[in-house]
């Protein structure tokens, strides 16, 4: 079974839309909806934004679910030049960074699980996802995820998740759940379509280019799950 975790109910309608035979399970505040997704038996899971959410339901999944893999899908802000609006970024790993104990002289970010490195994306099911991206005819980048609990607007901050971690795209979730998935041994993958560009009027982006970029997610995730076989 694959799992998928989406913050938004409009990240997941196009999947759910499209589940045969579902069943819905609500765990405490939680809902999974699971069935068959062109073809592949899917729990689709819908965490609610931010990190403690997502963490919430990625635990909760792999515990009642077993995925073999979780995909988190859904959009993301862009914070390179090569990532414009309804492109793909397909995380290659994710860094929480808002997680900071430089005060006792760690690197930013510094997770002692990683020995300080990023938390994981399985690099075959990314090199798939990158495959059904061109298959679909949308432009995708390989790319590090930063993630946290802030939404990310302002040009300071977007440089400087940029200078300390590389980031190409920034965003509220991916983080936990790949933290999750890497402390249960459970396959990774994050795909990101953009909303907001990297110099645009980020807020008015958003909710203008939620419902293109949410469908691309969608769309890319599925023919990658097709892909499959």
């Amino acid at each position: 079974m694959i799992g998928i975790i989406c913050a938004l109910d409009i990240e997941a309608e196009k999947l759910k839309a499209n589940i045969e035979n579902p069943v819905t399970k609500q765990i405490g505040r939680l809902a999974f909806v699971s069935g068959k997704l062109v073809g592949q038996d899917v729990v689709i899971g819908m965490a609610g934004v931010g990190k403690v959410n997502a963490a919430i339901c990625a635990q909760t999944m792999i515990l009642k679910y077993a995925p073999e893999l979780i995909v988190n899908s859904g959009v993301a802000g862009s914070l390179s030049k090569r990532l414009d609006i309804g492109d793909i970024a397909v995380g290659t790993g994710v860094v929480e960074h808002d997680f900071d104990t430089t005060a006792v002289g760690d690197p930013p970010a510094f997770f002692n699980e990683t020995n300080g490195e990023p938390f994981p994306c399985d690099p075959d099911v990314a090199s798939a996802i990158l495959r059904a991206c061109e298959a679909e005819g949308v432009h995708a980048v390989p790319a590090k995820l930063a993630s946290g609990d802030q939404f990310i607007s302002d040009a300071d901050t977007k440089t400087r998740l940029v200078k300390m971690f590389g980031a190409e795209a920034c965003e509220m979730e991916a983080g936990a759940i790949a933290h999750v998935c890497f402390n249960n041994g459970v396959k990774c993958a994050v795909i990101r379509a953009i909303s907001d560009s990297t110099d645009g009027e980020h807020q008015v982006e958003f909710y203008q280019f939620l419902p293109v970029a949410a469908d691309n997610s969608a769309r890319v995730l599925m023919r990658y799950l097709k892909d499959r076989g």
